[in-house]
């Protein structure tokens, strides 16, 4: 805890912005880019690092050796277990989602307004900061930042740190409501 209690005590803390209308998606690039150049995109770099071992399924799409078809993921936010067979099938692929930890529109109301188109994108796809969840969770996350929204109590000591931790490594501002709350969480570490 120590670690993630100075890392958030080094974070600039800035009064919560009223609410941007100026927010876009699209702003972030393209979802799921080949960021890290192994064919394959990010959601599906994911959901295969992600998988519970042995449970994966998987094909060939293009470059990508690791098309990932079929598999078993437990989400860290609500410990369900999510076992799918056909991920092909839209409503399988919702029930499994790759959620931005830090998300897109809590990032530029934290600073990445400012950022470069490429800042973004490479934002958007940082697989440190992207996990595999219940896509039901997903949405009741949205873009709540830990004053709005927590996971489960067992797993907010690691939230809290993934949280801490990608604030800092792309020097995003949090405000008061968020340190507090990210403060409760590591006690929990």
């Amino acid at each position: 805890m120590n670690d993630a209690a100075s890392a958030l005590d080094s974070l600039r803390v800035s009064p919560r912005p009223p609410a941007q209308s100026d927010y876009r998606r699209a702003a972030f690039g393209t979802s799921w880019s080949d960021t890290d150049g192994n064919g394959c995109n990010q959601r599906d770099d994911v959901l295969q690092r992600d998988a519970v071992p042995g449970s994966l399924r998987v094909g060939e799409q293009g470059r990508c050796d690791h098309d990932v078809l079929a598999g078993r993921w437990v989400d860290p936010y609500s410990g369900a277990d999510l076992e799918l067979d056909d991920l092909k099938d839209r409503s399988q692929a919702q029930a499994v989602q790759v959620d931005h930890v830090v998300p897109l529109a809590e990032a530029w109301v934290s600073g990445a307004r400012g950022w470069s188109d490429e800042r973004r994108r490479l934002f958007a796809n940082d697989l440190e900061e992207l996990l595999a969840v219940s896509g039901r969770v997903n949405a009741s996350k949205g873009s709540g930042d830990p004053a709005a929204w927590r996971p489960r109590k067992a797993y907010q000591c690691s939230y809290a740190r993934k949280w801490i931790a990608t604030k800092q490594r792309w020097d995003l501002a949090v405000d008061p409501s968020e340190v507090r709350a990210l403060r409760e969480m590591l006690a929990f570490c």
